[in-house]
């Protein structure tokens, strides 16, 4: 009985150690910060401008088989809420494609902000220079100063947020094939 359950379990440990099919890695310079490969969840915006987040069906020759999940919270009759799935949306993307990596910012739209901030910031600084020159016991230093520092904080805010890892320079993705093949 012991030699049966031991060929049994030998058969069960081979099938098991199987190797991993395609996969893709994001490395920030020559050291991998991520992998990513079948079953798991990649958030990523694509060249065409679309936020993702869905999880990969399977990989194959240099392609994503992705599988999106739009799940709300829905009240009960008992006035309990769940979560329900709506909808399931399959997509498909060349590895190519993805042009940042991480997660997009919900809740405070900063682009928004900074917009507003530079915006403002530049109407008053322009405001203040006219009151400079046409009246100028009504001028303001202060107002100047803090309406030029308006507009250099929306600035800031603008060229730091929202655009995730960018795929260039800094960050890579390598698409890794069965055959063992690396592409870049």
């Amino acid at each position: 009985m012991n030699k049966l359950v031991y060929f049994i379990s030998l058969f069960i440990c081979i099938s098991a150690a199987a190797q991993q099919p395609d996969f893709l890695l994001l490395k920030k310079k020559d050291k991998t910060i991520a992998r990513f490969f079948a079953g798991s969840e990649i958030t990523f915006t694509s060249t065409t401008g679309a936020s993702m987040t869905a999880r990969i069906q399977r990989m194959k020759n240099d392609t994503l088989y992705l599988k999106e999940y739009i799940v709300r919270s829905v009240m009960t009759q008992l006035g309990v809420y769940i979560l329900d799935t709506v909808r399931i949306y399959d997509h498909q993307y060349n590895y190519k494609q993805i042009y940042s990596m991480g997660k997009t910012e919900k809740g405070l739209n900063m682009s928004g902000t900074a917009a507003s901030l530079m915006g403002g910031g530049l109407l008053l600084t322009i405001g203040s220079g006219v009151v400079y020159l046409v009246d100028r016991e009504k001028f303001s230093p202060p107002l100047l100063i803090a309406s030029a520092s308006l507009a250099g904080l929306g600035y800031l805010i603008a060229k730091t947020s929202g655009k995730g890892m960018v795929i260039g320079k800094k960050y890579q993705l390598v698409y890794m094939g069965l055959d063992g093949t690396n592409k870049m």
